[in-house]
Parts: structure tokens; sequence; C-alpha cells
């Protein structure tokens, strides 16, 4: 398991201040992370005294909401402090790795929750420090990173991609091709899903045409734009548009609206958030990956704290996926409605 000695060392700095806590009269009843299996390490560490910093990719859209809202609902059941941050947008790479040097810097946390746009410099950031520092989403390739929350986003997409040729048959499409509309191009957790969307597609016996990829910086503006050129490049209609989000599918769908060869095209997303589920029940978006943003959320404080107290944690603690149609929508969409309350 990767960096079992910082855990042990760890639990041993958490003896050492529970010691000190002591001889200074704090309370014995302090708030200590519950739902962490496997501890037994003996350390008694006031965890009601953390103060773990979250950095996301943006805070302005709706996953992101549902991420922060999880990291939060941590905090407040356990009396952790969480400080949930993020850039404007999904291409403030300045301004995030702002935010990360900042954090670092700073003194101010415990650990660091972190959801990197650009992996690589956030690598070079974190590179050295002390602090427990976790990846949420999108994984570092960094020694400092015990843990890596979030969803298998190859495995995921390729669950997508399957159910995306076994839609489309079902709609009556004999040539199944496929199309990938992306987001950032060379970002890992958009690599993964292209793999997985290509191998889920290929394997269920569509056709992947990796040469026509569209790149749309996951936003619905530049999306609409790609879909435009797939239509005009392809105006007997495409079997599948795969997309990286749910927003640059919707947008898909709607710029794709009223052109009769894509009448049956199905336009698949990912993450499965509330405005996708209304989609797909409109009958425009057909069906999306979803992930559990809120779980990513609570799961990485959740480690941050257990890494804290000494425990041992998982490499990989994967949030879990599920491919959202309208059979299921409504039901997804009660559960979102659950978290922001």
């Amino acid at each position: 398991m990767k960096l079992k000695h910082r855990a042990c060392a760890m639990a041993l700095t958490g003896v050492m201040l529970t010691g000190l806590l002591a001889g200074c009269g704090s309370s014995s009843d302090d708030t200590t992370a519950s739902n962490n299996a496997g501890s037994g390490s003996g350390t008694t560490a006031s965890s009601s005294d953390y103060n773990i910093g979250v950095i996301l990719k943006t805070t302005s859209s709706e996953y992101w909401q549902y991420v922060k809202a999880g990291a939060e609902a941590y905090g407040e059941e356990h009396g952790i402090s969480v400080e949930v941050t993020g850039p404007t947008s999904e291409t403030a790479y300045d301004e995030q790795q702002n935010m990360i040097e900042t954090a670092v810097n700073s003194g101010a946390y415990d650990a660091l929750v972190i959801a990197p746009l650009q992996s690589d410099q956030a690598a070079t950031l974190i590179s050295g420090t002390e602090l427990p520092i976790l990846a949420v989403d999108t994984d570092i390739d960094a020694p400092e990173v015990l843990s890596f929350i979030g969803t298998g986003n190859e495995e995921a997409a390729a669950q997508g991609g399957a159910a995306a040729v076994e839609a489309a048959k079902e709609a009556g499409w004999e040539e199944i091709k496929a199309i990938e509309i992306c987001g950032v191009q060379g970002d890992a957790t958009n690599t993964a899903r292209y793999e997985g969307y290509k191998k889920g597609i290929t394997e269920a016996g569509g056709e992947f045409l990796e040469d026509e990829t569209q790149y749309a910086d996951a936003v619905a503006d530049k999306a609409v734009t790609s879909m435009e050129a797939i239509m005009q490049t392809h105006p007997e209609g495409v079997a599948i548009i795969c997309a990286n989000n749910d927003d640059m599918a919707m947008a898909a769908a709607r710029a794709a609206e009223g052109n009769e060869a894509y009448a049956n095209t199905i336009f698949v997303g990912f993450d499965g958030n509330r405005a996708a589920c209304e989609s797909i029940l409109a009958g425009e978006e057909t069906m999306s990956v979803s992930q559990d943003a809120y779980g990513m959320g609570y799961k990485s404080v959740e480690a941050a704290v257990a890494a804290l107290n000494g425990e041992t944690i998982e490499e990989f603690i994967d949030s879990g996926s599920d491919v959202i149609t309208a059979d299921n929508a409504q039901e997804r969409i009660d559960t979102l409605d659950g978290y922001l309350k």
C-alpha cells in the first residue's frame, strides 16, 4: 500500500499530540472520525480540531456543487472544519494553481483534497509537502498523494458505451458508428473516459470513429460547434454521440434537434446530474453515465480524517457509477435533490 510509512508517522504524531492536549486540559469527548473501518491504531487524536482544505476544479457547475455538498456534509456530521474552494471555470488553470500553492504553503490546513485541472502541475505544486494529500475526481501521479477518490472513469465510460450500442440497435441503427465530443485535451479524466467509451462501443459491436473526435473544452457552447461540424460531415446521421459530460451531451442533442437524420441518435453524457435527468425524461439526451459526486466529496474528507488519525487508507476509493436512462431518471432526480437541501 502506498506510503504506509507516512501513515505510521502520522499515527505516532497523533499519539504525541493527544498527550500534549491532555496536559492542556482537553476534553475527553472530542469528536473522532467514525465510519473508518479497521481502525485499531490506538490513536485518539482529536478530529474536531482538523481543518481540511478542498480545492475543486470549479464550484460554478451543478456537478461540483454535489462534490462540495458531500465534503461539507462530512464536516458537519463529524465536527470537522472543511473549506471548499475552486476556480471560476475548468479552464482557469492559473487560478487553481495559485489556490493549490497558497493552500500548501499557508499552514492553515491539516490535509488537502484536490481535484486537479492539470495533474502534472498539481504534482509539482505539492512536491515535498508533509501535508496529507488526497486526489478527488482526477488522480495526481505523485508520491505525496495518499489516495484517489473517484469514479473508475474508464470502466464507467465503457459501461455507458456498451449501453449506447444496445440502445442504438433498439432504435433501428444497422450501422452503429460513434463519435465522441471530448472535454479538455490532455486532462487525465477526459482521457480515461475517451478510452472507456472506445472500449465499450467497440466490444459491443459498434465502430468508434477515433479520427473524428471533437474537443470542446468541457463546455456546452463549444459542443454545439462540434455537433454542427459532425452533422456537416455526416449528413446521413451517426448512431451514437458520446460526450465527456452532460452539458456537452445536452448541447449536442439540442444542436441536432430538427435534423431528421439524427432523430434516433443516441446521445450519451457523463455525470448523471439533475439537468441531464430532466433532459433524458424530455427525450433529448438519451442516457448518462452517473457518478456519485456527493459520495466523492464525502469520502474524500472521510479519508483525509482517517489518514490524520493514523489509519492506512486505500490507494483508490471507488465512489461508484451507474447508467441513467428514462427508466430511472426520476429516481436519480429525487436523490440529487436531497443532497442540496
